[in-house]
């Protein structure tokens, strides 16, 4: 019998009950997982993972699926075994509302309770990526500070502002393994928009910059070896309406094409050197990679044609609604000199959370692993119900699906040890599913060479962990 059949998925109707978008019911520090199949001896380290964990403050429904409160789950490899925890970020705003035993703050789509909605304070919910800085582990949220938590129990620390971060701090940093240094930006909402830009190096953050940038929402970038990449989408944040109580954050934000987006190039060497020209109104929520050629900057990103996709992303967690508003892979050629972007499509594949191998992040990379959402699946729920190996210099790409209604996330590639930079397969690809048949959550170990074979191994917590967004490898 094979590995991939060893640990086939159950096919067995789904309970009724059995869904994702519910409350985290156990949390617990590490424990041993039960395997199925074998686990690569040479897969050692921990795969730590953060999303959105409770759906209501008391009563009280958060309205879009970015407002929940996280939990971060870590999966710990080593010598064949694997040991699993899971735990809620305790939060200062969680904490409140506890004592409070009420509700007192509103999110990305929620409106916060009573007078508050005048006063709006956004909860810091560290549900959307982590990030392993100088041996601290991280849990980030776009609209708020950097969570620490303990690496051996996921106890939370508190909030951090790494000596330097004046408001928030996004959660989409990029490494760049070239000079061995981490970038990221937060966005400052006030009487003026602004960007603030930071390279965290040897253990050190620093501003590189600060950019006044319209009334709108940022919420990833892209770095090669040398430049730092901005795409300001035609979103214009109607803040008079926000302050006035009118909808929350998310409802105003108006999609505005005629006013056309923005790039922004910022030169690692010379942050004072910006240079910012217009582009075709499009939106992405995530990039794949950039990097180099000539005098020309390679991005590739998942690109969609407007904000649609941010409707359905409130309703999902609450109705499982049909269909949805769906990327696909792009690729942008841009020539600052000449102040200009063309656009190319480069796959027709229904995709999102793209990963690369570490070694080639702003560097030219042939491969990303991708987050698949076949046209059954689109005709459902529309969330991705498989894992993808997409080819960036061709269309084409070799895909795996668990079946029996399961969802996977972000696919992580952890490159083998000793594998070559540019053997950008040589590996594995770690994603935490959740399967409706036996209402539980495992992490599926796969073969980077060969990825349609299914699992080498599953690792399985005995209870559900809700869909998380993005999570982070760290070796050792």
């Amino acid at each position: 019998m094979t590995a991939a059949a060893a640990v086939a998925p159950a096919t067995s109707a789904p309970p009724a009950a059995a869904t994702p978008f519910r409350d985290l019911t156990r949390e617990h520090g590490f424990e041993p997982l039960r395997l199925e199949g074998r686990l690569p001896e040479a897969l050692a380290g921990t795969l730590y993972r953060t999303g959105p964990a409770l759906f209501s403050s008391f009563g009280r429904p958060y309205a879009h699926w970015f407002d929940g409160d996280g939990a971060v789950s870590a999966v710990r490899f080593a010598g064949g075994r694997a040991r699993g925890a899971v735990k809620l970020v305790q939060s200062k705003a969680l904490l409140e509302e506890r004592a409070a035993r009420r509700a007192l703050y509103g999110g990305y789509g929620s409106v916060a309770p009573g007078l508050r909605r005048f006063f709006p304070r956004v909860k810091n919910a560290a549900n959307t990526a982590m990030l392993a800085l100088d041996g601290r582990v991280l849990a980030l949220f776009e609209a708020g500070l950097p969570t620490e938590l303990s690496a051996d129990d996921l106890s939370t620390l508190g909030e951090r502002d790494l000596g330097v971060i004046p408001a928030t701090f996004s959660a989409h940093p990029h490494a760049v393994p070239a000079r061995n240094a981490v970038y990221n930006f937060g966005v400052r909402y006030g009487r003026r928009c602004q960007l603030d830009v930071f390279a965290m190096h040897g253990g050190t953050t620093r501003l590189l910059t600060t950019l006044p940038i319209p009334m709108t929402m940022v919420h990833d970038f892209v770095a090669t070896d040398r430049h730092l990449l901005f795409f300001l989408p035609p979103l214009r944040l109607r803040a008079l309406r926000l302050l006035m109580g009118f909808g929350s954050l998310a409802q105003n934000l108006a999609w505005r094409p005629e006013l056309g987006g923005e790039v922004i190039i910022v030169p690692i060497d010379d942050p004072t050197r910006v240079t910012r020209f217009a582009v075709e109104p499009f939106f992405t929520w995530h990039f794949i990679n950039a990097h180099e050629h000539g005098d020309e900057l390679v991005v590739d990103l998942v690109r969609y044609p407007d904000f649609a996709s941010n409707a359905w992303l409130g309703t999902v967690a609450g109705a499982q609604p049909h269909g949805g508003s769906y990327g696909t892979c792009h690729r942008a050629w841009i020539a600052p000199t000449r102040a200009r972007v063309r656009f190319e499509q480069r796959s027709t594949l229904l995709c999102e959370f793209p990963r690369v191998a570490p070694a080639r992040e702003g560097r030219r990379a042939e491969v990303a692993w991708v987050a698949e959402t076949s046209p059954a699946a689109a005709a459902r729920s529309g969330l991705p119900d498989g894992l993808a190996r997409l080819e960036l210099e061709r269309d084409h790409q070799v895909s795996w699906q668990p079946g029996g209604g399961q969802l996977p996330s972000e696919p992580i590639f952890v490159p083998r040890p000793g594998a070559a930079p540019d053997r950008e397969d040589d590996g594995w690809v770690l994603s935490l599913i959740y399967d409706p048949a036996s209402d539980s959550s495992h992490v599926a170990v796969l073969d980077g060479r060969d990825l349609a074979a299914g699992p080498l191994a599953r690792v399985h917590f005995d209870h559900h962990i809700p869909l998380t967004f993005h999570g982070t490898f760290v070796p050792g």
